[in-house]
């Protein structure tokens, strides 16, 4: 009963002040809380602002050639040649290339003798501005992490705009294209390509090729030595023909197994 009388005869400046001190304690807490969400988030745009500059290879990715960096996507693993070839995205000879190849590339994979390791690179983005190449590429190299390489460029080619026509920057395409490919796991997919987990990676193969000087695209290597004439001068039945004539020529190297 005293408590109430009390609290009853409170005058109004102590209700005032009483009612402040509450408030300011709201103000307190909601500062506080405002100070973590913010961290927070400051937190979370450094990473991703970090990621781009990371190289993090692809999941099996190799090295090649004479760097050490894991710039290469091997489609097998596999015995004595290696075929490299290195493709734009938004590269209509790469895309022809691709197409018109293929038969052969699946034939020369069935053999066992070779493995064929894919250079993503972004040189258009550099001739024709914007950065489609490069968001395709690293999208095809998020398909890599769940073995889907091959099928997930595959609908790429199908639908690459013209060269001029930046629209594999569209994020939203290239998850589109990835359900088309099948057997990539959504989420997983969405999430590698949002927070652009391969971008730093694309940038370092696309620095690397630069620097190699290796020519107009796509370029074709087998044991890491350029055809000459580029990928222009061959057709299905010569590349096999060259194919054939370094598996020979590295299996006639290979010691002979001691008999006994």
């Amino acid at each position: 009963m005293a408590k109430d009388k009390a609290r009853k005869e409170e005058s109004p400046e102590q209700a005032s002040r009483s009612s402040q001190g509450k408030w300011r304690n709201y103000v307190v807490i909601a500062g506080g809380i405002a100070v973590v969400y913010g961290a927070a988030a400051l937190l979370g745009h450094s990473v991703r602002a970090s990621r781009p500059t990371t190289v993090e290879a692809p999941t099996s990715a190799v090295a090649s050639g004479a760097g050490t960096t894991k710039l290469a996507l091997p489609v097998k693993p596999t015995i004595p040649v290696t075929l490299t070839i290195f493709e734009d995205p938004r590269n209509p000879h790469s895309r022809d290339f691709a197409q018109r190849f293929a038969p052969t590339l699946d034939q020369l994979l069935a053999s066992g003798q070779v493995q064929i390791n894919y250079r993503l690179v972004t040189q258009s983005d550099k001739r024709y501005g914007g950065s489609g190449a490069s968001e395709a590429a690293a999208a095809a190299a998020c398909a890599q992490d769940q073995g889907r390489l091959t099928a997930y460029m595959d609908q790429i080619w199908k639908n690459q705009p013209a060269p001029t026509n930046d629209a594999l920057k569209n994020r939203k395409l290239l998850i589109a294209l990835a359900k088309k490919a099948g057997k990539i796991n959504h989420d997983d997919f969405s999430l590698c390509v949002d927070r652009t987990e391969r971008m730093g990676w694309v940038k370092e193969s696309q620095a690397d090729y630069a620097a190699a000087g290796l020519g107009e695209l796509p370029v074709v290597q087998i044991n890491d030595r350029t055809i000459p004439g580029g990928a222009a001068a061959l057709t299905p039945s010569k590349l096999t023909s060259l194919v054939n004539k370094e598996v020979q020529k590295v299996m006639a190297s290979v010691p002979a197994t001691p008999q006994g």
